[in-house]
């Protein structure tokens, strides 16, 4: 579906139309005006989000909800965020520059604030779980048809099963080994990650996944993370208590741990942001000890998410070159975690 010029109040008439035409077939036990205003009242809650990439197969966009008055945005972890330049736009139109508060890899969820307050959002105590068989309606931006005060597409489909895609590992290729819901609509879009699942009473759900293709029959799987697997990460780092930068000071170079006495070489930074990915790792080093190879990408040291070079040489400047660093590596699709130990000091 392509919006093109098209006013946004036509724009808006025209998908009330549509989806007053799609309730026809959508079953008795949900009336038309019942869906439009399911549908009417979520959209204020959904947002655009724009970022890095724009390359091909590198889309720079994706979705989320918003999850607190406050301007807090639910959404998937990918390289659309890992830029200084991170926008979100909000249903009427308002632009906001966003940044990551924190993110948990191994969920592949974020948390993203903008300042904004007093808006609309879902509660995510006030989720529920869904059943096989259930209606729902699948909100995002995919294609990133919305760019302003468009509505979020939305489209729907049943939940056709339940089941963790741990059981499928090897089959689909991510870090998350969870529970999913498996739709049986082409919901899993570019751009679509990061959406909002509601049933038919217009409940929260699950987030959208990412694109996901089987390794063993090129099959796209279309789903979603039920939000009791994410609601309590998001509420820890809502209310502050999730892991994240420390503040204090960096310490003396000769007190702090750094790149050489790791053992790790990471590749040029050429980008603003270059992520830190490993490029040589150094014969005899504690990160060749703990098992750190060429192509690694460092995403956390201890609890803190570092999503660049830079970003990871001032965080072990805040770490004493003798303790044992801990970090989490993103291998392939695989989140491996190592502990690097200190070198023991020469015998005098």
């Amino acid at each position: 579906m392509l919006v093109g010029r098209i006013p946004s109040k036509l724009f808006r008439a025209t998908v009330s139309s549509c989806i007053a035409i799609a309730c026809a077939g959508y079953g008795s036990a949900v009336a038309s005006d019942g869906l439009a205003r399911v549908i009417a009242d979520a959209q204020p809650k959904m947002v655009k989000i724009h970022g890095a990439g724009g390359v091909r197969g590198l889309e720079a966009y994706q979705s989320g909800f918003l999850i607190s008055a406050d301007g807090h945005v639910l959404t998937v972890w990918s390289y659309v965020l890992d830029t200084d330049h991170l926008s979100v736009t909000l249903d009427d139109g308002r632009k906001f520059q966003a940044e990551v508060v924190n993110a948990d890899p191994a969920l592949e969820l974020a948390v993203l604030k903008i300042d904004a307050t007093d808006v609309a959002h879902f509660e995510l105590a006030a989720s529920v779980p869904a059943n096989v068989g259930s209606r729902v309606l699948a909100f995002s931006n995919l294609f990133g048809v919305a760019t302003g005060e468009e509505p979020s597409s939305v489209q729907h489909g049943v939940l056709a099963a339940k089941t963790r895609l741990d059981a499928r590992r090897g089959t689909f290729e991510t870090p998350y080994h969870g529970a999913v819901y498996v739709l049986d609509a082409m919901t899993n879009n570019p751009g679509a990650a990061g959406g909002a699942l509601l049933n038919q009473n217009g409940e929260l759900l699950g987030m959208l996944g990412k694109e996901l293709r089987s390794s063993q029959n090129n099959i796209w799987l279309n789903y979603a993370i039920p939000i009791q697997e994410l609601r309590s990460t998001a509420e820890r780092i809502l209310e502050g208590k999730f892991e994240r930068a420390r503040e204090a000071p960096p310490l003396a170079a000769s007190e702090a741990a750094s790149l050489p006495g790791i053992g790790i070489v990471l590749v040029p930074e050429v980008l603003e942001r270059t992520p830190p990915y490993v490029d040589r790792v150094l014969a005899g080093s504690p990160a060749a000890a703990a098992g750190v190879r060429p192509d690694d990408l460092i995403v956390f040291v201890g609890g803190t998410l570092v999503q660049s070079s830079k970003g990871l040489r001032e965080e072990l400047a805040r770490t004493e070159r003798d303790a044992p660093i801990k970090l989490m590596l993103l291998r392939g699709q695989e989140l491996v975690e190592v502990v690097l130990q200190p070198r023991e000091a020469p015998t005098p």
